[in-house]
């Protein structure tokens, strides 16, 4: 199997929504709206971005993203690679493209010289969990997360 990944461009902006929606629709969420895809491409191809991401192949066909963007360390003084997305569609798992992906934003993480590199997992989501154990990521047990939508 080969296995590519690629940054996303405005070519590709539509098989990144497709492979979100199927991220919402795996998480029983609602797929983000009209606007909320405007918002997207705007905040993806701004002058600044919001968030970069990348989209995952194999054999050429389109099969997982990772979105990341930078966070702030006060105590380590050094920036944070906030891993905000990793998927990969059901039928494509267990061939490494995940992993691919992963090893893709750790690396970007490293170049950076980023101090950590953080995410969040459903507690359902064994699966998931499983895949960070496997990396020796460590489960930050004491950290509560917290929300306020607005």
């Amino acid at each position: 199997m080969t296995i590519e990944i690629s940054p996303l461009t405005e070519d590709r902006f539509r098989v990144f929504i497709d492979l979100l929606n199927a991220l919402a629709d795996y998480e029983e969420l609602e797929r983000p709206d009209a606007d909320a895809v405007e918002r997207l491409r705007s905040d993806a191809f701004a002058s600044r971005p919001r968030f970069h991401a990348l989209i995952g192949y194999a054999n050429g066909v389109p099969v997982g993203y990772a979105i990341w963007f930078e966070t702030y360390s006060s105590f380590l003084a050094k920036p944070t690679m906030y891993l905000e997305d990793l998927f990969v569609l059901e039928e494509h798992r267990e061939h490494g493209v995940g992993s691919a992906l992963f090893d893709h934003v750790l690396q970007l993480a490293r170049e950076r010289g980023c101090g950590r590199m953080e995410w969040q997992v459903l507690d359902w989501n064994q699966l998931a969990r499983d895949f960070y154990h496997r990396r020796h990521a460590q489960w930050m047990q004491q950290w509560l997360p917290y929300r306020i939508t607005l």
